[in-house]
């Protein structure tokens, strides 16, 4: 499983950057630890990891300084699960957002353990650790009025009403496979232990942080926080994470090589690179999906609006190349006249 990889002593200049070393998100898709198809036993997933950790560990020996972000949709899905499983065993419950906690820990060390031993194997002296985030959203916003992201198993309909009457939970009928629960999906504001990612950054530790979006947040008017039950979208706050360190790069990795337009269409076409005019566009014409590709590209957009370099969105077993602006769809503030492959 493990592959050899070379160390590389230099590093690439990134003016105004002391270190002289290029500072990457990486925002890592579900096909990174959870294929289609399979049942997600720890073995699966550590199969999957460890094929990432390859492209994640080059990444490093060739010098980048990597904060990791990561999905966490089956994982937290499955920990929720247990837990009205321990219910009905007489077990107390927690609330969805220490489950999301509970994932962040769970994914964070699988990803961590991983790129440790590939590390070690390329002779590269570098270290990851995995922090778990919490992310601040407004509980005041249309999101919590408003719930939309579907969590759990499937119910019968007197089962979801049961849980809305004694709960005050918001369930929802679903394409008519039957009720799940549904909670708010806020947009992230920021992340309050950035400035310990930082610091961790500033001494050449890579760093895996806000898995699945980070534990959702709110500030009361005394400045203190309260865990919510929400989910909120993981690209979105891999582009806070990417903004609020000065990252060079943007690089999100999922299961296809290209973003498109005109999407399973005759008029099907690849984005190679794009300006960020010509993103803003596509986005705002509804080529990309709401649950898919849509929130990647509107994490892009907002990366390079706020002052990023560049945003990659390819496929993961491309991360070497994307990360150096060859290949995947490229965004930058100027691209691309044609919007061509890459």
């Amino acid at each position: 499983m493990h592959s050899q990889i070379k160390t590389v002593n230099s590093t690439t200049t990134v003016p105004g950057d002391p270190s002289g070393k290029e500072t990457i998100v990486v925002a890592l898709g579900g096909n990174a630890i959870l294929k289609p198809g399979e049942k997600g036993t720890f073995a699966e997933q550590m199969t999957n990891i460890g094929h990432t950790a390859v492209q994640l560990a080059r990444l490093i020996c060739e010098g980048k300084q990597l904060i990791i972000t990561h999905g966490n949709g089956p994982q937290v899905g499955r920990i929720f699960r247990q837990q009205e499983l321990g219910v009905q065993a007489g077990l107390p419950e927690m609330p969805l957002y220490i489950c999301g906690a509970m994932s962040q820990a769970q994914i964070g060390v699988m990803i961590q353990q991983a790129m440790h031993n590939e590390l070690v194997l390329a002779g590269c002296p570098k270290t990851v650790v995995t922090m778990i985030c919490q992310t601040l959203v407004d509980q005041e916003s249309a999101a919590f009025r408003d719930p939309t992201k579907p969590i759990g198993s499937f119910y019968s309909e007197e089962e979801a009403l049961k849980a809305m009457t004694e709960k005050g939970e918001t369930w929802k009928e679903d394409g008519g496979r039957g009720w799940r629960r549904v909670v708010p999906s806020p947009e992230p504001l920021e992340i309050p232990e950035i400035k310990a990612v930082k610091l961790l950054i500033k001494k050449d530790v890579n760093v895996i942080v806000s898995g699945g979006g980070g534990t959702p947040v709110a500030r009361n008017s005394g400045g203190t926080v309260a865990g919510v039950d929400a989910v909120v979208e993981k690209d979105l706050v891999a582009q806070e994470v990417a903004r609020a360190v000065a990252a060079d790069t943007l690089l999100i990795l999922t299961d296809v090589k290209h973003a498109k337009i005109n999407y399973r269409t005759p008029q099907e076409q690849k984005l190679g690179e794009i300006s960020l005019a010509e993103a803003k566009e596509y986005h705002r014409q509804g080529h990309f999906q709401p649950g898919s590709m849509g929130p990647k590209v509107l994490a892009a957009i907002r990366f390079v609006e706020s002052g990023g370099g560049k945003a990659v969105i390819t496929s993961l077993e491309d991360a070497l190349s994307g990360a150096e602006g060859k290949t995947g769809t490229i965004i930058k503030r100027s691209g691309a006249a044609d919007g061509s492959p890459g």
